[in-house]
């Protein structure tokens, strides 16, 4: 028989060039590996919105900052220097104003001062070129000088470079500048003005967003570091728990074994020898019979004697059946036979075809593992797929691969969903050869429907 091509292949168990690890075994390296990349992950996530939210309320804090330097020092120096000579532009008032300035203003964070009149009239500049020179007010400086008589008004935006008032600050960089009002003795309202690098609110963005990352990063670290063992503990009860599964599994199929040797022995030593003996009596009387001129006795005697022997062959398939002969004693080849003569004593049609080199180059682990998928497929055979033909193949297909079983029947199929994950109760045959062959890193696919069923077991190169 061949593979059907018409239904999909089902793949249960990958092939390895190495013993795998069974599905469902946590890797604790893998899971390190996991926490570490989360974290990881995380401290990034964290650095960029940190940085980006940082930045912002830096920026803001910088700016209010800055204003509120400008605010102190139009109150406490340059309002306390101010006359109203300045109004008119008397050399004596700008002078006592311009040592003002340049004493306790101008310094590395301001670097220019203006001071407008309400008209866009600039009445002082450190810069002298701007003295007395018009350029006139935006809407905001307008309403700060409004707003001045209330002792508010104060305001901040980014300096327009390419404005014509503020063209020897170019080359200067990105500037803040901040605009107070203040009043001259007279009460006149004026507006004062200063330049501030605007380096000074993103340093502040910095140092905020440093502070922020220390107790972030630390804290995540700190988390990791305690979560580690916590993870070490969960990873070592999952180990435990898979360690006593595949006692129990081993346990189990052990048991199996011992239980079908038990009963094959039973039914060697015992059933089989009393039929045989009574073949041999029944035989013998039979001859008698003949001999003492009782034909019909004889030929009753002879039929029940072919009865008997015909049940010891059912017997003697049976045990077949029930516990073939060891893979350590006969070879594979030998046990392969053995299990499809069981299968022509339930009336199937059989066809094995074994390759010596193949069986030969598997190790014993590996020939268990070939006889145990060939025996449950088989078994499966019998009492649930209703074949009338099985045909079982042991080769070297496939060159990376040291064998290569297929197993192959007519029978009606099955549902791999259903048996893999609801099975009957007590059925768990093929939940087995799938951990068997994932353990053995050998690769274990199906493809069943209702023209029959093809098991293929792929067995790595030891």
């Amino acid at each position: 028989m061949v593979p059907s091509a018409g239904p999909p292949w089902r793949r249960l168990s990958e092939r390895r060039t190495a013993p795998r690890t069974p599905d469902g075994v946590v890797r604790p390296a893998r899971v390190y590996a996991g926490v570490v990349v989360a974290t990881l992950t995380v401290l990034v996530a964290v650095a960029v919105v940190g940085a980006w939210a940082a930045q912002r309320e830096g920026e803001a804090e910088g700016v209010v900052g800055t204003a509120r330097r400008t605010e102190i020092l139009a109150d406490a120096v340059v309002e306390p220097a101010l006359t109203d000579g300045v109004l008119t532009q008397e050399p004596r008032a700008l002078e006592r104003l311009d040592r003002s300035v340049r004493e306790h203003v101008i310094s590395d964070d301001v670097v220019r001062v203006k001071l407008w009149s309400a008209d866009g009239t600039v009445l002082y500049s450190d810069e002298p070129a701007l003295v007395g020179r018009r350029f006139g007010l935006d809407e905001e400086e307008r309403e700060a000088i409004a707003d001045g008589a209330d002792g508010q008004g104060t305001g901040a935006e980014v300096s327009d470079l390419d404005a014509e008032e503020n063209v020897y600050e170019r080359g200067r960089g990105k500037l803040l500048e901040v605009y107070h009002p203040v009043r001259t003795p007279g009460g006149e309202v004026l507006l004062f003005e200063t330049y501030a690098p605007y380096a000074l609110v993103t340093d502040r963005g910095d140092e905020i967003w440093r502070g922020f990352t220390a107790i972030v990063v630390g804290s995540l670290v700190a988390l990791m570091l305690l979560l580690l063992p916590v993870v070490w503990r969960l990873l070592d009860h999952l180990r435990r728990g898979r360690d006593e599964r595949e006692l129990l599994l081993r346990t189990a199929l052990d048991a199996s074994d011992a239980e079908r040797r038990r009963i094959a022995a039973t039914l060697h030593d015992g059933p089989v020898q009393e039929l045989a003996a009574t073949s041999f009596v029944v035989s013998s009387a039979a001859r008698r019979a003949e001999a003492s001129g009782d034909p019909d006795l004889a030929d009753s005697l002879a039929g029940a004697a072919d009865a008997v022997r015909a049940g010891i062959g059912g017997l003697r398939s049976l045990l077949v059946d029930i516990y073939p002969a060891s893979l350590t004693g006969v070879g594979l080849g030998p046990a392969l036979a053995d299990l499809t003569v069981g299968l022509e004593a339930h009336g199937v049609t059989t066809s094995l075809d074994v390759d010596p080199a193949a069986a030969e180059a598997l190790t014993a682990e590996q020939s268990r593992l070939v006889f145990q998928v060939a025996r449950e497929t088989l078994r499966n055979t019998t009492r649930h797929a209703r074949a009338q033909a099985v045909s079982v193949t042991l080769g070297a297909a496939d060159p990376d691969a040291a064998a290569e079983l297929l197993v192959v029947d007519d029978g009606v199929g099955f549902d791999v969903d259903e048996t893999l994950h609801r099975p009957a109760p007590g059925h768990f045959g093929v939940r087995t050869l799938v951990d068997a062959a994932a353990h053995q890193g050998a690769g274990l696919d199906v493809q069943t429907g209702s023209s029959g069923t093809t098991w293929r077991l792929t067995v790595p190169w030891s």
